[in-house]
């Protein structure tokens, strides 16, 4: 049986959780690791997109329990008051280790571990070799 899954907005506008159906949320990021992230990649997708064409094209991220998604969004053709959503790359924490993974979507929408770098406690590291991105994976 499956349990039904609510979603909540919050405050931070490039943030959503899910809520199982008792309203309690599933295993979450620490808080301080949570904040860390919400920042950090909030000024990522400022700085990724120029000012003058946000009005085509922006990048958010919603973060679900220890996996942050990366989101290309833009206006749909038929109507522009409708924002289309890309997920780009997906960073997963390992509460284990403490490091995050980079992984990537596939035409079959499957996530899958990117292995052309090591998994690391620093977020920067990954979104490093995003932007690099020898393979066109992620941006084309």
């Amino acid at each position: 049986m499956h349990e039904e899954l609510a979603t909540v907005t919050l405050p931070y506008p490039k943030v959503d959780m899910i809520l199982n159906s008792k309203g309690k949320a599933p295993m979450l990021l620490p808080e301080f690791t949570k904040k860390l992230i919400e920042t950090r990649l909030a000024e990522y997708c400022l700085n990724r997109i120029p000012e003058d064409i946000r009005n085509e094209i922006r990048l958010i991220f919603k973060i679900i329990d220890n996996n942050v998604t990366l989101i290309e969004t833009r206006p749909y053709h038929r109507d522009e008051s409708i924002w289309t959503e890309t997920p780009i790359a997906q960073f997963r924490f390992d509460s284990k280790s403490n490091k995050w993974g980079l992984y990537y979507l596939d035409r079959a929408s499957i996530w899958h571990i990117y292995d052309m770098v090591e998994p690391s406690a620093d977020i920067d590291d990954l979104l490093k070799e995003l932007d690099h991105d020898p393979t066109g994976i992620f941006w084309g």
